[in-house]
């Protein structure tokens, strides 16, 4: 089961730490609020993971996934790292400065050579291993390099478990989005909408409406009130004594946006009602 910790994944046999002391800024507070979706174009992920952790190498990213969906974590995720370049969408550039970036092991576009189709770095794949598609910014097919089951059943989880932790999030980009005539990643092997659809669209918050302005009392001796909805998250005031009156503003997950002399979240369990 995928945990964060200090920003990190825990280390487990699905998950895999390699250091990448070159990036070092944090993020500014309420970022990031995207995530964005790449492929690697390497050989294989370790290479690739091994490659963006130099320090030589003028490019990072957060995580780099495996054919077999392992994970390598190489950045935290309070810290900017190096995979969007020159980047724009949405009356935004810049995207290193709002984005946590996916690196998932592919080699993108794919040349058919007989019976087989042929990465630029030489490799050679069976015709179950492609698929041939039109580009969303462009207009003719070309072959493909398949991501696996395995892969995109993890990013969907990797983005959850962040999503969860990180309540700013509320968008999810392909590099190709954000660079378009630049870069083609992730390219249209990998189902970027559907995910954006079971991510996003059905991830309105529920119930919300039953605690809007509701009023509850803290119901334990300090309870912490935090700047977002996630235990990694700065606090914004002292503790609030117990007995504290305060005004539900909102939910998601288990935590209330309250007000009392100050705005922030607060674990939900530590909320008592007046029946």
């Amino acid at each position: 089961m995928l945990k964060i910790e200090n920003h990190w994944f825990t280390p487990s046999d699905e998950v895999e730490h390699i250091a990448c002391p070159k990036n070092t800024q944090l993020f500014d507070r309420g970022q990031p609020d995207t995530i964005v979706i790449h492929y690697t174009a390497g050989k294989n992920g370790i290479s690739s993971a091994h490659y963006l952790a130099k320090d030589n190498v003028k490019a990072s990213a957060h995580l780099v996934l495996d054919r077999s969906g392992k994970i390598i974590q190489l950045v935290p995720f309070n810290t900017i790292s190096w995979h969007a370049g020159k980047s724009s969408y949405a009356e935004r550039s810049g995207f290193n400065n709002f984005s946590i970036g996916i690196e998932i092991d592919n080699a993108g576009i794919l040349e058919k050579t007989g019976d087989m189709y042929k990465s630029w770095f030489g490799k050679k794949y069976t015709a179950d291993e492609v698929v041939k598609a039109t580009h969303r910014n462009e207009s003719t097919e070309r072959y493909w390099h398949t991501y696996t089951e395995e892969q995109i059943d993890t990013v969907q989880l990797i983005c959850e478990k962040l999503m969860d932790t990180y309540p700013t999030i509320k968008y999810i980009l392909g590099h190709e989005e954000i660079a378009p005539g630049r870069k083609q990643d992730p390219g249209p092997a990998f189902p970027l909408n559907k995910l954006r659809t079971i991510l996003l669209d059905s991830r309105q918050e529920s119930g919300s409406d039953k605690f809007a302005n509701a009023i509850g009392f803290v119901d334990v001796d300090g309870l912490n009130i935090r700047e977002m909805p996630s235990v990694n998250s700065d606090t914004v005031a002292e503790p609030l004594p117990e007995g504290t009156k305060v005004r539900i503003q909102a939910k998601h997950n288990n935590w209330y946006k309250v007000t009392a002399e100050i705005e922030g979240w607060v674990a939900a369990d530590y909320i008592a009602f007046n029946e």
